[in-house]
């Protein structure tokens, strides 16, 4: 009779406790619930407080976790230096990370947590950091254009800056190339990995998005990259200028082809046959 009746205390213990962890979730997605409203009313303070409150509940509830790390990413101002705005920025990727790190993130939240993590590193001018990140993306889903885009895109930042501080102190023109063979070969050295690597992500996305206009702009930025440190090979140099030409004209002939088929879509530009 005693042995049944420790068993019968210890269940009874048991199911309170598991009753107890139940009630806790169910709380948690009340909370989850109303800071989404909060979220979709544009009071991503009062959401933010909402989704704490879920995720202290509910450490496993991962869909809190990514709506606060978005809450926090619509309360940061890229840009800004101000400390408490970098504090917020911090959380949003705290929280990201969080959800990448998780026992059991779905496929959908680690590639939309680590492009979370990418765009805020982005917006700070974090950039082997923001470009760590869209490799991890590209590697989670390798049929998405836009992190080799990204990654060109930050190529292309990280090579142009100190290209053009060099021609500054040179005082040359836009139009003039890099004559000095001392400069052009630091910035060759410097630079060239760089603009190759940019070049091959933005092929890639090319490849995957064929009509992918703004890859196409920075395609061109990319060979003109490439252009100013041939360093006195004039046919390398005119082969480069000739390729961002060509991609110049391929994005113009995009957007055109783009905006005649948006004009004859149901709804769209139509003339009035009444004017002449």
């Amino acid at each position: 009779m005693k042995r049944s009746a420790r068993l019968l205390a210890l269940s009874a213990a048991a199911l309170m406790l598991l009753s107890g962890v139940g009630c806790e979730k169910l709380k948690a997605r009340s909370e989850l619930n109303a800071g989404v409203k909060a979220y979709k009313d544009a009071k991503y303070e009062e959401a933010i407080e909402k989704f704490k409150n879920a995720v202290e509940l509910d450490p496993t509830l991962l869909n809190a976790r990514m709506y606060l790390a978005t809450a926090y990413t619509q309360m940061y101002v890229p840009g800004s230096e101000d400390a408490e705005n970098k504090r917020i920025g911090e959380q949003a990727i705290e929280q990201y990370k969080k959800v990448i790190e998780a026992a059991n993130p779905s496929k959908e939240q680690q590639i939309n947590s680590t492009k979370g993590v990418a765009g805020l590193y982005l917006q700070m001018k974090r950039f082997d950091d923001a470009r760590q990140y869209y490799v991890k993306v590209s590697e989670l889903d390798p049929n998405d254009a836009e992190p080799y885009y990204s990654v060109g895109v930050i190529d292309w930042t990280k090579s142009f800056q100190p290209r053009m501080e060099e021609r500054v102190k040179l005082g040359l023109k836009p139009t003039e190339p890099l004559k000095d063979k001392k400069v052009c070969a630091e910035l060759h050295t410097k630079n060239w990995d760089t603009v190759a690597d940019g070049i091959a992500m933005l092929d890639k996305a090319l490849a995957l998005r064929p009509d992918y206009d703004d890859a196409m702009a920075y395609l061109n930025l990319m060979y003109r990259e490439r252009a100013d440190i041939q360093c006195g090979d004039p046919a390398a140099y005119a082969a480069d200028e000739k390729s961002a030409d060509e991609w110049v004209d391929k994005n113009l002939a995009t957007k055109k082809a783009r905006a005649e088929k948006e004009a004859n879509k149901p709804g769209g530009i139509t003339l009035d046959e009444n004017k002449q």
